[in-house]
């Protein structure tokens, strides 16, 4: 770690100006975390309008800020009302309502605030240990190594769409086929534009992001509206008691380091992260059956494993320009658009970018426990304001924020295509992540790719020349095959589960 660089980065983080940053985008990612059907991604695609303008190192940190208050946020509604906020949120709601039904969500909510900032301490520690080493290693890859390692991150993505596989592969073909709209960059011709002279330059995957997530999810919201019934709970005294912090301590500290390594690696993301550590404590407790009853270690290891795996998937953000998440996605998206790239470069030729963010990242932590403490009853009332006010403040920010991209009316309509779009893919349970992975990353793959090729004058033998290339593909190939091999795992497990059941009561 070059020390110069950190305490460079550690003078701009805490400059008064982007410690309002991190204050208001903490807050206002708890916020829209916190609000059912919403989650990390939508914030940030709801909330990209504010950074037009500003300072991209300070817009880069109001969206970090905006990401990890998210994952905060999205606990409070898992433990208020049984609903969470986002997929990363679920595991929350296993032992956090049955908490607040004892009368016990104050404290709920306290030791959820507790372990999401010191699991993402444990995983800002990490950063500052692995960012650089792996940015250097990223700057040994050519056209063939970016080319594998995208298409390992969308092959990894696609995978972990458990269940969903087929689905999961359309919507990343769709995403690929939207990347092509517009003049290709080499031969100059024209492609898939429909004779609109905006598409000349591809369709704005900021109006995409936008689209299917902020529009799309508010108009499956509203399908469902009459059926969101709220259930008020009384919150109590917001702290735990010693045996409660006696139980979850350790579970915090083993599930912080699991779920930033869960969050480093691409596609994988918060919810598997919190499942991963609301297991793996099962499995270890002396006490598994009261898991599900208000247990307060299963609630304490999905929140620290699920913050710490925010703070991951910064990791192949930063030093490979690579989005490990669909939230990340939407954050290189709106990050390109400021002019500032990301990438194994960012370290070398703007390191004080990095370090800032890095360190903004320990100062938001502690704005965040401070936020989710001492405004507990603030942010509750957030969960009374009525559907019917609240998603079209959304939807006006939605087209606030599309206009001001390029301030032409075409972009309007296409906002309400790809919310039309991304209704569509929630009424019919299509991931919506690995579309806008393959959108983002697209123009970049099939530049790298054709790049490779034409360096090894059409031989696809330059995709197996390094150790590199050929480790890419392996991993691409193992993340294919990684749903059948969990299922094999799982029933092997459990037929051996069945034999020792047997083997006692005989």
């Amino acid at each position: 770690m070059d020390i110069s660089s950190f305490m460079a980065g550690l003078s701009i983080a805490v400059q008064p100006i982007n410690i309002i940053w991190i204050i208001l985008g903490g807050f206002l990612g708890t916020i829209v975390g916190m609000l059912p059907g919403l989650g990390p991604a939508t914030a940030v695609a709801v909330l990209i309008p504010i950074t037009f303008g500003m300072d991209p190192v300070s817009a880069i940190i109001l969206m970090a800020a905006i990401y990890y208050g998210a994952m905060y946020g999205g606990s409070r509604s898992s433990i208020l009302l049984n609903t969470p906020g986002d997929g990363s949120a679920i595991a929350a709601t296993f032992d956090g309502y049955p908490m607040a039904k004892k009368g016990q969500a104050g404290q709920a909510l306290a030791i959820s605030a507790i372990a999401s900032f010191i699991g993402g301490l444990i995983a800002v520690i990490g950063f500052v240990f692995l960012a650089e080493p792996l940015a250097a290693f990223a700057l040994e890859f050519g056209p063939a190594e970016y080319f594998l390692l995208m298409l390992l991150t969308l092959s990894a993505i696609v995978a972990l769409s458990v269940g969903k596989m087929v689905k999961g592969f359309l919507a990343m073909m769709i995403g690929l086929a939207l990347s092509t709209v517009g003049i290709d960059t080499q031969t100059g011709v024209y492609r898939f534009t429909m004779g609109i002279p905006q598409l000349s330059e591809g369709i704005d995957f900021l109006i995409v992001i936008i689209g299917v997530y902020a529009i799309g999810e508010v108009l499956y919201n509203f399908l469902n509206i009459d059926d969101q019934k709220k259930e008020k709970k009384k919150v109590g005294k917001v702290w735990f008691s010693k045996d409660q912090w006696k139980r979850s301590r350790w579970p915090i500290l083993r599930s912080g380091p699991i779920g930033f390594l869960v969050g480093v690696l691409p596609g994988a993301g918060g919810s598997i992260a919190s499942m991963i550590g609301y297991t793996t404590e099962k499995q270890i407790s002396k006490k598994p059956e009261e898991f599900g009853e208000g247990a307060p270690e299963g609630l304490a290891a999905p929140e620290s494993a699920n913050n710490a795996a925010s703070v991951g998937a910064m990791i192949p953000l930063l030093t490979m320009g690579i989005p490990g998440s669909g939230t990340t996605a939407v954050m290189l998206g709106a990050l390109i658009m400021l002019g500032l790239r990301p990438g194994p470069l960012l370290f070398q030729q703007q390191p004080e970018t990095a370090w800032a963010l890095i360190n903004s990242m320990f100062l938001g932590n502690i704005a965040l426990v401070i936020i989710n403490i001492l405004l507990v009853g603030v942010l509750v009332k957030v969960l009374d304001t009525p559907a019917k006010i609240l998603y079209p403040m959304i939807v006006l920010l939605a087209f606030i924020g599309t206009y001001t991209l390029s301030y032409s009316t075409i972009d309007f309509f296409l906002l309400l295509i790809f919310g039309l779009f991304g209704l569509m893919m929630k009424v019919l349970d299509i991931p919506i992540a690995p579309l806008v992975l393959a959108l983002i990353v697209g123009v970049d793959m099939e530049q790298n790719f054709r790049m490779a090729v034409l360096s090894s004058n059409g031989s696809l033998g330059v995709f197996f020349q390094s150790g590199v290339s050929i480790t890419l593909l392996i991993l691409t190939i193992l993340s294919l095959f990684y749903p059948l091999i969990i299922k094999l795992v799982k029933r092997k497990s459990d037929k051996l589960s069945d034999d020792e059941q047997v083997y006692k009561s005989s």
